[in-house]
């Protein structure tokens, strides 16, 4: 409800466009679970150190709890919700099924959109902690670069192997 306490934004989420008067203390988070009725993005520790609540932002991966909505303002954001179409999932959410990449599937949705923006900034050579060449703009994907960036990622229930096995799967698939 638009008031003197609130800021009119335009977002576009999952490929549609959406307009919402907010309380400019409303994190994106919130405003895609309590506004938009898109609850795929968990709250876990709503300090950004689990990333349950990771979506892409212009094809970026961000914590949403840490970030206002209104910080994003015409912007394009992706949840777990945007992964499926004409009721199909996409290779990275059908690999963590065949691999069993989750188990009470809480972190589910964070682990695949932080993968999505973790694959992208591979394909664009950014280097992460692990990797051996910091010029070099073919990062191979092993295993430990995607345990380094997927760190930010936590599953309780400890399937990191499959996480791990279903990521490297789907970028092969991918390639």
């Amino acid at each position: 409800m638009a008031g003197m306490n609130t800021i009119h934004l335009s977002l576009t989420v999952n490929n549609l466009p959406q307009t919402l008067d907010l309380d400019p203390r409303t994190t994106l988070l919130d405003a895609l679970r309590e506004h938009l009725d898109l609850t795929g993005s968990k709250k876990g520790c709503d300090h950004g150190q689990c990333g349950a609540c990771t979506v892409l932002v212009n094809g970026t991966r961000i914590n949403a709890c840490l970030s206002l909505a209104v910080m994003h303002d015409g912007d394009e954001i992706t949840t777990i919700e945007g992964f499926a179409e004409n009721g199909h999932v996409n290779a990275l959410p059908s690999a963590f099924v065949e691999h069993d990449g989750f188990q009470c599937g809480y972190c589910t949705p964070g682990q695949i959109c932080s993968a999505t923006g973790m694959l992208t900034e591979l394909a664009v050579g950014m280097p992460s902690h692990v990797t051996a060449a910091l010029d070099d703009a073919n990062i191979p994907l092993t295993h430990e670069e995607i345990r380094e960036r997927m760190s930010g990622n936590l599953c309780r229930c400890a399937a990191y192997p499959n996480i791990v096995a279903a990521i490297a799967q789907a970028a092969e698939r991918a390639a």
